[in-house]
């Protein structure tokens, strides 16, 4: 087999088949009572358009808006789609997800660079946004996102790690 064509062909193999895992970390508030935040985690493709939500742990509609940045771009679009990401908020703890590298309608994105997004807004509370760049389809990598005020360590995974 000749060799442009060989590498056409590995270039069309499907972004799905690197995982992408994201492990984050609510942590306890401090003093008093608190609320369980609100979270939504998304992927963004390179201009910023959303490519699918991973997550979103609600109780009442009344408060997804204060998740400025993925209402923005995709809660307030929602066309029923949400419905199998959306859960009850959750307590303090440690908890992954994985993205299979598939857009919303469960179609397999392009290999390149996306966002992954993890937002966290508390009623009667503040808001944290972190976010990181991973690149789809290449080299194993693991990154390591600093805590905020409502989210703990954050860290995201690409390839078989």
């Amino acid at each position: 087999m000749n060799k442009p064509l060989l590498a056409l062909m590995l270039c069309a193999v499907p972004a799905m088949a690197q995982p992408v895992n994201i492990d984050l970390t609510l942590p306890e508030g401090s003093g008093g009572s608190h609320y369980r935040p609100y979270v939504a985690v998304w992927v963004e493709d390179a201009s910023q358009q959303a490519v699918s939500t991973l997550a979103v742990w609600r109780k009442e509609d009344d408060w997804l808006k204060d998740m400025r940045r993925w209402w923005r771009k995709a809660g307030r679009y929602d066309q029923g789609e949400l419905d199998a990401v959306t859960s009850a908020t959750r307590k303090p703890g440690q908890y992954r997800l994985s993205w299979d590298g598939t857009d919303q309608a469960g179609e397999p994105v392009a290999a390149g660079k996306y966002r992954i997004h993890v937002e966290a807004a508390r009623e009667h509370g503040s808001r944290s946004l972190v976010s990181q760049v991973i690149e789809l389809g290449g080299e194993p990598a693991r990154y390591h996102l600093q805590p905020t005020e409502e989210l703990g360590d954050v860290i995201i995974s690409t390839g078989a790690q």
